[in-house]
């Protein structure tokens, strides 16, 4: 199970070539020197038709699915609801049990939310955090001064919770969530971020030590969610406490949005092969995957195939129109070139 890598072309500076138009007149033209594309068609050797296979790959994830969407709607504790909704969404298979998860923190608002201010006992830093970050995130008005109850009488972090590490990874995370005002929130950043550094070299369980990195390095809030879901899956596989339906589900689904990734790339790339742009117009980057990849960001879902094809051709267009303006043209064709697409424009329009 290995993410599609999309290195993007690094451009070398700028330097100038020649174009010869007629016997008397030579254009100089300059040239990026663009590397050309990592991937070539790499992505043509992708079957692009669903095979058996993968047919059996979806029955299977069916029926996981109900057995995860089952135990979101029969977990009884607080702690194990909000576990295993932080679960199924760091897993990449939250898209699948919108209902379910809705439900979930709509009940936790209203119920443990409450209690995580007026409990006296209600201590436990990992899951307040927890509860934070999963109900800030769906947008409940939750406040950040539940987080009083774990600083001292000068208003500072208490220093028993730095051998915590646990719960101050969770408190990291909740605090990308904070908004313009919440000083204490910002606070709670810088001791959790010092502290979690400190911590590093004496984590004595390698998997928690390579979550603090990850986390350190790109928080849940600042990630990309398939990025991030491939990264939590090996770290949740490592967990002695891991779910294996909820495991095998996660698996199972990535494997198959990727095979879907692919079989989208596998047309994209042959349109872009029959538009024969490198060998058309070889002075402007090739970026096809790369724009892909960046529309993969915002529309991951299956049910998202068309937005994602419409926009990874209109980026990768865009981006020739780019380089012919920054790089190629001279300033008489350019502005012939922007006159004729104003009058298209206008034409449309009419």
């Amino acid at each position: 199970m290995e993410l599609v890598n999309a290195n993007s072309t690094v451009p070398v500076p700028i330097t100038k070539n020649s174009s010869k138009v007629s016997d008397d007149h030579v254009t100089q033209r300059r040239s990026a020197n663009y590397h050309p594309s990592i991937w070539g068609y790499h992505f043509l050797s992708y079957d692009s038709d669903v095979t058996a296979a993968d047919v059996k790959m979806e029955q299977q994830l069916a029926q996981l699915k109900e057995k995860v969407r089952n135990m979101l709607m029969a977990a009884d504790k607080p702690s194990r609801k909000l576990n295993l909704v932080d679960a199924v969404q760091r897993l990449g298979v939250a898209y699948h049990f919108h209902t379910e998860i809705a439900a979930v923190l709509q009940h936790l608002y209203k119920t443990y939310h409450q209690q995580a201010f007026e409990k006296a006992d209600a201590k436990d830093l990992y899951n307040v955090a927890l509860l934070f970050r999963l109900l800030r995130q769906e947008g409940y008005p939750v406040s950040c001064d539940m987080f009083n109850k774990f600083t001292d009488n000068r208003g500072k972090f208490q220093e028993s919770l730095t051998n915590d590490v646990r719960g101050m990874l969770s408190l990291y995370e909740a605090t990308h969530l904070r908004v313009h005002g919440e000083g204490l929130l910002e606070e709670a950043l810088d001791f959790t971020t010092t502290h979690l550094n400190s911590a590093l070299p004496n984590l004595s369980n390698s998997t928690i030590a390579a979550q603090v990195v990850h986390a350190l390095n790109q928080p849940i809030h600042k990630g990309l969610t398939r990025l991030e879901s491939r990264h939590y899956i090996s770290f949740y596989e490592q967990d002695d406490s891991h779910n294996k339906i909820l495991l095998d589900c996660a698996k199972l689904d990535f494997n198959l949005l990727q095979k879907l990734h692919q079989r989208e790339l596998s047309e994209i790339t042959r349109w872009w092969k029959d538009l024969d742009f490198a060998r058309k117009l070889p002075f402007a980057r090739d970026r096809v995957v790369e724009c892909y990849f960046w529309i993969l960001g915002v529309y991951f879902e299956p049910q998202y195939f068309l937005a994602r094809r419409f926009l990874t051709k209109v980026i990768a267009l865009t981006s020739i129109m780019d380089d012919i303006y920054d790089v190629y043209g001279t300033l008489e064709e350019l502005v012939l070139f922007t006159d004729a697409i104003q009058s298209l424009s206008k034409r449309e329009d009419t």
